[in-house]
This record gives C-alpha cells, structure tokens and sequence, in this order.
C-alpha cells in the first residue's frame, strides 16, 4: 500500500464484535494495544495488564489482530517464549514492541523465526516512568535525529511496520520518506503511510478524555447513557416489557 501511495487504516480492538464490525467496515489492520490497560481495564496507565489479560483479548479478537507484548522483556529468551504463547494461542498476524535499538537483537532473532514484528516510537507509553509523562517527543533536533536513526536500524533489522507516537509532523514526514516500510502514525501528522487511533477516543466514548490529535467521529458515551437511562425509565415505570415482547 505504500508503493501505491493508498493510506493505511489502523483501529485499536479489544472484543470479537468490534474486531468483526472493523473488518466488514474494511479497516485494513486490527490492534490489540495495551491501550485496554486504560480502556477495558480502566488502569491509569498502560503498564498493569498482564500478558495473561492481552491474550485473552487477544484470543477475543480472533482475526486482524496484531497483538502488542513488551511487558514481558526481562531476557531476550523470555520475551521469545511470551511472544511465542501470543502467536500460538491468538493466531496473531504480528507482534508490536515498544523500545529503543536494545530491541534490535531481539527483532533480527524474531525475523529468523519467522514472526513479524511491528516497532513502536516516539511516544511509548509502556516508558513514561522514564519520560515523565505524555509529552511530544523529538522536539529537539538530537531527539529527532535518535528516532531518524531508530527507524532506520529498525528497518535493517527485519521490522514490517512503524508506529510513530505524538512527534512532530515534519519529523514524521522525514522518517516515512527515509524509511521502506509502512509508518503508521498516531498524532504524527498526515504525511504518514496510515493513521491508528483507539477505537474508544474516534467513537467519544469517555468525554472527559479529549486529546489534540484525536477527531471524534460519534459521542458514544451519550448516547449509550442516554439509551440505559430510558432502558431504566421503561423497567421502573413497568413499560417494559410490553405484550409484544413477552411470550
């Protein structure tokens, strides 16, 4: 798709329906992101759930599914043996990790085997103990020649696809233009190869969560309560169930 210079579409899913209504709509790739963390979860952060926790949602999704694991890296043969459990029992198509070129040995022994690996950078929200938060990165002009090269030494080592995570527009460009493989980008501007978002921010299902580089497309959190709330009016006032929806 990027030789062709169609752009790529990328949703976040966490359960069998959304996965099965994203795939009939033709989304092109499903992610099942440690965003759940946050918004299955209801975690602060992305770093509590467990690998356990991701290949239940995982196994959910069923199709599509490009599953995230970067909590599980204490050794390089550990994080081989919890990814080797996520492609086996989710029937993944890839496996996404968050981090620096200290994966690098790690991708190039998953390429070997035959796993395909997606990369992560800019933003990484499985590190914001070390960052201090959820702030742009590549700002400065040695930040964003560290993730140029990153990308690059991803690329040499067998990576299919780049996330790029709230860094500039222009950074963004530069990478994707540096780079052969697919960028997909979340806040990173519009000259990237295809655009992710987390299904639950693009459907406005929290509207007390409202970041820059997010456009809603429903106000879901409305609606399902205003729905619940004449669901409870109708069982209150005993109108429901009516003749007709009783045997």
């Amino acid at each position: 798709m990027k030789r062709n210079g169609e752009k790529i579409t990328m949703l976040t899913a966490y359960d069998f329906t959304t996965a099965r209504i994203c795939t009939r709509a033709g989304i092109d790739a499903i992610l099942v992101g440690d965003s759940a963390s946050n918004v299955v979860c209801g975690y602060s952060t992305t770093l509590p759930i467990s690998l356990d926790e991701m290949i239940f949602l995982a196994k959910n999704v069923m199709r599509g599914v490009i599953a995230s694991e970067s909590r599980s890296m204490v050794s390089t043969e550990g994080a081989i043996f919890n990814i080797g459990r996520v492609i086996k029992e989710t029937y993944s198509h890839a496996i996404k990790l968050e981090g620096g070129v200290w994966l690098v040995p790690l991708i190039k022994r998953l390429t070997d085997m035959g796993i395909p690996v997606v990369s992560h950078i800019g933003l990484m929200p499985q590190f914001i103990n070390q960052t201090g938060g959820y702030f742009l990165q590549g700002k400065s002009e040695g930040d964003a020649e560290l993730l140029l090269s990153q990308a690059v030494e991803f690329e040499r080592a067998g990576v299919k696809l780049l996330v790029l995570e709230k860094i500039p527009a222009t950074l963004a460009k530069l990478i994707t233009q540096t780079i052969k493989i697919p960028t997909i980008g979340i806040g990173a501007g519009n000259d990237v190869d295809g655009q992710v978002l987390v299904i639950n921010d693009l459907l406005g299902m929290d509207e007390n969560f409202k970041p820059k580089f997010v456009r809603r497309y429903a106000d879901l959190e409305r609606a399902m309560t205003g729905a619940i709330k004449a669901y409870i009016q109708d069982v209150k006032s005993k109108s429901f169930p009516s003749g007709g929806e009783s045997f």
